[in-house]
C-alpha cells in the first residue's frame, strides 16, 4: 500500500474514532444534565408540596377547634337579617309563586387563647341563608289561597371558613414560627414525599425569615447555596411576613449519578472495547509493517551471506580441478578445508533458521535432565576459544556459584550460552575480552557473560531478543548474522522457566544475565 494513502487511512480512522468518543461524552453529559433536572424538579415538588401540607395542617387544625367553639357560644353579640323577595305568575294557571332568599347573620365573640396569640378575643359571624318558596292560587272574586309553602335552612360554612382563613392569616402570623410547625412534622413529611416518588437522600432542613435563621432547623443542616432548594412559606403579603423552607438533598447529584450510571458504564465500555480494538489492529499493522522491512533485510543479509562462501566454494573447486594442485597435497588439503568451513557456516546458519522454526511450532524436542550448569559454561567456552584466540583476545570463567544443578536441555543450553558468546565475539572491534561469572542467589544461579564491546542503547536493548533483530548500522555488513540467535535463546529460556535480560552502555560493552532455577 502507498504509504500517502496509508498514512491517509489511519488519519481517517483515528479521527473518526475521536469523533464517536466525543458524541458519546457528549450524550452522557447530556444525559447527566437532564437527569439532574429532572431529580431537581422531583425534589422541588416534594419541597412544595411539603410546604402546603405544613400550611393546610395548620389552618385544619385551628378551624376545627374554632368549629367547635364557635357552635358550643349560644348567645350572640348581635343579629342581623336581610331578605330578598320576589313574585312570578304563571300565564295559563291562576297560581302565583313567592320566592324568599334571606341572609341570617350572629355575630359572636370567642376567646383566642387557643391561637396562642395577645389577641383576647376575636370575632366570629354565623351566616344562614333561609329561603322559601309559597304557592298562591287566585279565587273567583280575586282573593288569594296559600296553597303550599316550602322552607329550607342552610348555613353557609364554606363562605364561614373563607373568612376564617383570612382572618387567621392575619392573626397567625404573629404566632413565633416554631409554635406553628415542628422539626419532627417536616422530617416525616419529606420522608414520606420523597418515598412516594421513589427518590432517596440523606435530608437537612431550616425554616429562614428573612435571610436569618430560626429555631426550626434540622441538627446538621449547613446553608451551602449551591446545593439548597428553598420555597416560601407562611406567606402573609399584607402584613409582609413570611418565612422560607430551605431544604439540603446531600444525594441530589448522586441520584442523578446512579440514573444514567448503567447506561454510561455500557457506552464506557463498549467504547474502550472499540478503542482498544482500534490500537490493537493499528498495533498489529505497524508490527507487520516492521516485521515485512525486517523479513526484506534478512533475505538481503543471508543472500549477502551465502553469496561469499557460495562463490568461494565454486573458486575452490574449480582450483581443485587444475592438474597442479591434485599434485600438491598440501594445497589441496588447504582447498579442501576451505570447502569445508564454508559448507559448515552455511549449515550452521540453516540451523539456526530451522530451530527457531521450530520454536514457533512447538515441535523442538527440549528433554530435560539433572545437569551442571558450569560443565555446560565450560563446553561452550571450547567452542569458541580458538576464535577468541585468534583475535589475540581472551575468555575468563570466575565460577563462583557453590551449587550449579539445574533441570535442562544439555544441548539447547549449550548453543544458548553459545549464540551469547558469539554476540560478545562478534561485537569486539578490538580484541573480544569476555568475563563469565556465575553466584547463587537464593533457589537461583545466576550467570553473567560480560563484554568490553562497542554496547547498545536503551531502545536497542528493548528489541534483541525480537527475531530478525538487529541494530541498523545502514548499508554495511561488517557484523555477520541475521538476528535469530537471541530470538533462540530467550524462546529456549522461557521454556526453562528461566529469566535472560541485559545491562549494556553505547561503547562500554554489555553484560548478559541469565537467571536459572536450581534443584536440589
Amino acid at each position: 500500500m502507498n504509504k500517502r494513502l496509508f498514512i491517509l487511512l489511519i488519519a481517517l480512522m483515528s479521527l473518526s474514532l475521536l469523533g464517536i468518543i466525543f458524541v458519546q461524552g457528549y450524550w452522557i453529559s447530556n444525559s447527566y444534565r437532564d437527569k439532574e433536572e429532572q431529580v431537581n424538579f422531583n425534589f422541588r415538588q416534594v419541597l412544595n408540596e411539603v410546604a402546603k401540607e405544613v400550611q393546610v395542617r395548620e389552618i385544619e387544625d385551628y378551624y376545627r377547634i374554632y368549629s367547635g367553639l364557635a357552635d358550643s357560644v349560644q348567645t350572640p353579640e348581635s343579629i342581623n337579617f336581610s331578605e330578598l323577595v320576589y313574585t312570578t305568575q304563571s300565564d295559563k294557571s291562576n297560581e302565583t309563586y313567592i320566592f324568599s332568599d334571606g341572609i341570617l347573620v350572629e355575630d359572636y365573640k370567642l376567646s383566642s387563647s387557643f391561637l396562642d396569640t395577645e389577641i383576647d378575643s376575636i370575632l366570629f359571624k354565623k351566616i344562614i341563608n333561609k329561603k322559601s318558596t309559597t304557592k298562591v292560587i287566585a279565587g273567583v272574586d280575586g282573593s288569594g289561597q296559600v296553597s303550599e309553602t316550602i322552607e329550607s335552612f342552610a348555613r353557609m360554612k364554606d363562605y364561614e371558613r373563607n373568612r376564617f382563613e383570612s382572618a387567621f392569616t392575619n392573626i397567625s402570623a404573629r404566632t413565633p414560627i416554631h409554635k406553628r410547625v415542628s422539626v419532627d412534622e417536616i422530617d416525616n413529611l419529606l420522608k414520606k414525599s420523597m418515598k412516594k416518588r421513589g427518590l432517596k437522600s440523606d435530608v437537612e432542613f431550616a425554616v429562614y425569615s428573612n435571610g436569618l435563621s430560626t429555631r426550626v432547623h434540622s441538627r446538621n443542616f449547613e446553608y451551602q447555596a449551591d446545593r439548597i432548594l428553598a420555597t416560601p412559606i407562611f406567606v402573609n403579603e399584607e402584613l409582609k411576613i413570611g418565612y422560607d423552607l430551605l431544604v439540603n438533598f446531600s444525594e441530589k447529584k448522586k441520584t442523578a449519578f446512579k440514573s444514567i450510571l448503567g447506561m454510561a458504564v455500557l457506552s464506557l465500555v463498549f467504547t474502550s472495547v472499540i478503542v482498544l480494538a482500534y490500537a490493537s489492529a493499528i498495533s498489529q499493522i505497524f508490527k507487520q509493517r516492521q516485521i515485512s522491512q525486517i523479513k526484506s533485510d534478512f533475505i538481503n543479509n543471508m543472500t549477502h551471506e551465502f553469496k561469499t562462501p557460495i562463490a568461494t566454494i565454486n573458486l575452490a573447486l574449480d582450483a581443485l580441478k587444475n592438474p597442479k594442485a591434485k599434485a600438491d597435497e598440501s594445497f589441496l588439503d588447504r582447498y579442501l578445508k576451505l570447502i569445508r568451513d564454508e559448507n559448515r557456516r552455511m549449515h550452521a546458519q540453516v540451523e539456526n533458521v530451522l530451530r527457531i522454526s521450530k520454536l514457533e511450532k512447538n515441535q523442538l524436542d527440549l528433554k530435560k535432565d539433572r545437569i551442571k550448569l558450569h560443565e555446560l559454561i565450560e563446553t561452550a567456552v571450547s567452542h569458541v576459544s580458538l576464535i577468541v584466540e585468534d583475535r589475540n583476545g581472551y575468555i575468563k570463567t570466575h565460577l563462583g556459584a557453590l551449587k550449579s544443578t539445574i533441570l535442562g536441555s544439555t544441548s539447547h543450553l549449550t548453543n544458548v550460552i553459545v549464540n551469547i558468546l558469539d554476540n560478545a565475539i562478534k561485537y569486539s572491534e578490538d580484541e573480544p575480552k569476555i568475563d563469565v561469572y556465575t553466584e547463587n542467589v537464593k533457589n537461583s544461579i545466576i550467570l553473567k557473560i560480560r563484554d568490553q564491546g562497542i554496547g547498545m542503547t536503551k531502545s536497542v536493548q528493548k528489541k534483541i531478543f525480537e527475531k530478525f533483530y538487529r541494530e541498523s548500522t545502514g548499508d554495511i555488513h561488517n557484523v555477520k548474522g541475521h538476528g535469530l540467535g537471541l530470538a533462540y535463546a530467550k524462546r529456549i529460556l522461557d521454556d526453562h522457566d528461566a529469566e535472560i535480560y541485559v545491562e549494556s552502555d553505547k561503547g562500554k560493552g554489555s553484560t548478559f544475565i541469565i537467571k536459572i532455577h536450581l534443584i536440589s
